[in-house]
């Protein structure tokens, strides 16, 4: 079983939120709250749906309707976001094994995320991982986000690679979407979201967290 990720792929491109840090959940308490504020609730389909997109506005106006404040909306959630990241994020279980792993077969690595680069990069080096991948592509350096293939085309590019000599870790749907399109094959982490039948046929593999993403790399237990 040693190292199926050489064997099968030259590169790994994480996504960010939710796979590489665990945001996804104060991301969703600062959408409940300031959807609250506004006197609106933030129902699980819709939530679905906006989970891994680089921007929701078409999804609320088509739900709240077209009166709904998008530019007070957008407001308030980047100052409530801004104020809960304010102390860091965590890192998921198994991210400093999984990247140890990589770095020690000198399998190179990429970030492809729908949030902002200063927002991506803030923390990626919160964390101390930022150094760890040779590229970094976000929703500020590609026309179309997530569920289009344009940020995983992009980070596979920057890493000199075709799209199928990578393997795409993901935790949404969306970026699921995203990478499958890519023409790149995709594991999914799940975080708060389960995979549906459709999601669960454009992966390879779905697995419970990234200790389990490295052992089926070929590493140890």
């Amino acid at each position: 079983m040693r190292v199926i990720i050489s064997k099968r792929f030259e590169a790994v491109i994480f996504d960010m939120d939710g796979l590489l840090i665990d945001s996804e959940r104060i991301l969703r308490g600062a959408l409940i709250d300031t959807l609250a504020a506004m006197g609106q609730q933030l129902p699980d389909a819709l939530h679905r749906k906006m989970a891994g997109l680089p921007d929701a506005n078409a999804l609320l106006r088509e739900h709240f309707g077209p009166d709904f404040a998008i530019p007070e909306f957008n407001q308030r959630l980047r100052a409530l976001a801004l104020e809960r990241f304010g102390g860091g994020v965590p890192l998921h279980a198994g991210v400093p094994e999984l990247l140890d792993f990589l770095e020690q077969h000198g399998i190179p690595k990429a970030v492809a995320t729908s949030a902002r680069r200063p927002t991506a990069e803030m923390h990626l080096i919160k964390c101390g991982i930022h150094h760890r991948f040779q590229a970094i592509a976000t929703r500020d350096d590609v026309a179309r986000g997530k569920p289009h293939p344009d940020v995983y085309l992009k980070a596979a590019a920057d890493l000199g690679l075709a799209p199928a000599k990578c393997v795409a870790l993901e935790d949404s749907h969306n970026g699921i979407r995203a990478a499958h399109a890519a023409g790149i094959p995709t594991i999914m982490v799940p975080d708060l979201l389960e995979p549906t039948e459709e999601i669960s046929a454009l992966c390879i593999a779905v697995l419970d967290d990234l200790h389990q993403v490295r052992r089926l790399f070929g590493g140890p237990s």
